[in-house]
């Protein structure tokens, strides 16, 4: 056999994608070029590694072997080249976060500098749900997640970083003139929801429930600046993080409603699993968190810890 590991690295795309023209756009190489670089590979096996049916490409059994074979040879050939970057005396490796949706409002400027200190750091951030953070930590797939709400019934360990506030929120078109309204205007209001598994909304059901209140559910979206945008144009109200709209209070396109028992409090974590065993960059990261994470939070958010 005579591959190229660019061949391997276009196949394991093309599995990834299920399609050619996907891979080619994640590569940034030409579907011409993409499906040369395919034949070619093919043509080293006596089996086929795909099949067409339709206009849809999949990746018969053997293919499937080949995919898993490939992902430990480049995971290997990675390890490779940070080792050698690691003996020239640079700190090299993959930080693997994953974080819930609106903690990319935050994670990002805890990040910048310490990826600026280290360019031989490859990052790996995972944007999702609360639900699928925590599946990421009890898969052992990351190095470290965050948080508003702490898992129940993990044992993990943490550090605590910044409040979290979340405040009723609507579009700017209607008047709310009283200086503090009764948690029941939760009944009367259209209320746009977080999907299942979102921090946000479990903190939203949680305070619902205890104050026995029943709401007028809009909508369901999967992402908060989906809430976001459909707030905006008037589709409904929502319980939102501060964090993740400041620009928009301060242009006045949002406006908070007061509300009895708001803001809703929690605080941002960042956390990992007890006793987890850190590579060179995990550990260089937390140390550097440690240390500044309150410049970090002064400078890049204007908040004093107290």
């Amino acid at each position: 056999m005579n591959y190229t590991l660019h061949q391997l690295q276009i196949f394991l795309k093309i599995a990834e994608k299920s399609s050619i023209t996907k891979a080619s756009e994640e590569l940034h190489l030409t579907q011409p070029a993409v499906s040369i670089q395919l034949k070619k590979f093919q043509d080293q096996f006596p089996l086929p590694l795909t099949e067409v049916i339709g206009r849809q490409i999949y990746i018969t059994d053997f293919g499937k072997e080949i995919v898993e074979a490939g992902k430990v040879i480049l995971k290997h050939v990675n390890e490779i080249e940070y080792k050698s970057i690691t003996y020239s005396g640079k700190l090299s490796g993959k930080l693997k976060i994953s974080i819930v949706s609106t903690a990319k409002y935050i994670m990002p400027y805890l990040l910048a500098d310490f990826i600026k200190q280290n360019p031989e750091v490859d990052l790996v951030l995972d944007v999702t749900n609360k639900t699928k953070v925590i599946e990421s930590l009890v898969e052992n797939s990351v190095d470290f997640s965050m948080v508003s709400l702490l898992p129940d019934n993990l044992k993990i360990e943490s550090i605590q970083l910044m409040e979290n506030q979340l405040y009723l929120v609507g579009n700017t078109t209607e008047r709310f003139e009283k200086k503090k309204y009764p948690h029941s205007i939760l009944s009367e209001l259209p209320i746009i929801y977080r999907e299942k598994g979102s921090g946000t909304r479990l903190t939203m059901e949680r305070y619902t429930e205890k104050n026995k209140i029943s709401v007028k559910k809009k909508m369901e979206l999967t992402s908060n600046e989906a809430v976001k945008q459909a707030v905006l144009s008037g589709l409904g109200y929502a319980i939102m993080p501060l964090i993740g709209i400041r620009d928009e209070i301060a242009e006045n396109k949002l406006q908070i409603i007061p509300v009895k028992g708001f803001p809703i409090k929690s605080n941002w974590n960042v956390i990992w699993s007890k006793g987890k065993k850190f590579s060179p960059v995990a550990k260089a990261f937390l140390e550097y968190l440690n240390t500044e994470k309150e410049n970090l939070i002064k400078s890049k958010f204007n908040i004093d810890i107290k």
